[in-house]
């Protein structure tokens, strides 16, 4: 087997990366590196520079290394961009898919994984969130992975490929300080910003219907994620036909105010934080049942959120300084 990993140099990519280069699998990274790091990945994995929206790129890639399973990342993901520039989400989440899919496709490539999330599910009022709640993405970027996730089955139903969609929750932390996610997107690394520059942190809202009246979610450490990949590559390469989707997460809610208070213990910067109004779209509560993915992948998450918050402030102060 050798897997092409498209998004390869980014975040999460290399931690896949990393995950299965360890489990001795054979990788090649694609990234445009408009936001991957090369030096991110291990070394002795081949890194082609380009993008997965170029067909005659991917046709030259896959035939070169022999490609039998592709682990597709490369996205946009910034949900506040997604509302602001519509169609070049749906351009490169969508159509971008659509070119690797037909790329696999003509190279007789079997097995697939794709990068979903849990933004599929918008704002469900359950207390977990199964594989089978019903889907309200609240964003163009929840609509491009749900519309990704119909696109990636229809084709393996067309094409003979095996596919696996991940939906993640919110990923965080870091295998090692030198992969730490780079920008201030998420809520870790947004409190880490405003701290460094000696500011109190944020919290958007606190008269949620949660025990603490701020929003609740589910964290997943990034290394864990990756481990997820790996184990659904590995049912993969055991043989597996038709298509799965599950949940990536640990299956338990923390609030905002509660993460807060724990990046003040791991930095020492206890100060109070600033409350401001409610952003549109925030549901209340998001918090996976990772069961599915324990049953059909063999997996569960061994991090908590300290190990996420400990982690993510080493790749901080490396990154940034402080």
């Amino acid at each position: 087997m050798t897997w092409l990993i498209t998004g390869g140099a980014g975040y999460i990519g290399a931690h896949v990366a990393r995950a299965m280069a360890g489990a001795r699998e054979r990788v090649v990274a694609l990234d445009d590196l408009s936001a991957g790091v090369p030096a991110r990945l291990p070394e002795g994995i081949p890194l082609v520079r380009g993008s997965a929206q170029d067909p005659e790129l991917l046709k030259r890639v896959l035939a070169e290394h022999s490609v039998t399973g592709v682990v597709h990342l490369a996205a946009r993901k910034q949900v506040g961009e997604s509302v602001a520039q519509p169609t070049r989400y749906y351009q490169e989440n969508v159509g971008g898919l659509a070119t690797l899919l037909e790329a696999v496709a003509e190279a007789g490539i079997e097995r697939f994984l794709f990068s979903s999330s849990a933004a599929v599910y918008g704002n469900p009022d359950v207390d977990l969130i199964t594989e089978d709640t019903p889907c309200a993405p609240m964003s163009p970027y929840g609509e491009t992975k749900l519309a990704g996730e119909w696109l990636v089955r229809a084709a393996g139903r067309a094409h003979g490929i095996a596919t696996v969609c991940l939906r993640y929750f919110n990923v965080a932390g870091a295998a090692a300080p030198e992969l730490a996610d780079t920008g201030v997107f998420n809520v870790i690394p947004m409190v880490f910003d405003r701290l460094t520059r000696d500011q109190a942190p944020r919290v958007f809202g606190d008269d949620y219907p949660t025990p603490d009246g701020t929003c609740v979610r589910d964290y997943i450490h990034v290394a864990d994620l990756a481990e997820a990949h790996l184990m659904a590559a590995r049912r993969l390469d055991a043989g597996a036909t038709g298509d799965l989707t599950v949940n990536i997460g640990r299956g338990e809610g923390v609030s905002v105010r509660e993460l807060v208070a724990l990046i003040g213990e791991v930095s020492g910067d206890r100060r109070a934080p600033l409350v401001e109004g409610r952003r549109p779209g925030d549901a209340p509560r998001a918090v996976a049942s990772a069961g599915l993915a324990a049953r059909e992948l063999g997996w569960t998450a061994r991090l908590g959120v300290r190990e996420m918050v400990e982690s993510a402030w080493a790749g901080w102060r490396l990154h940034h300084g402080g």
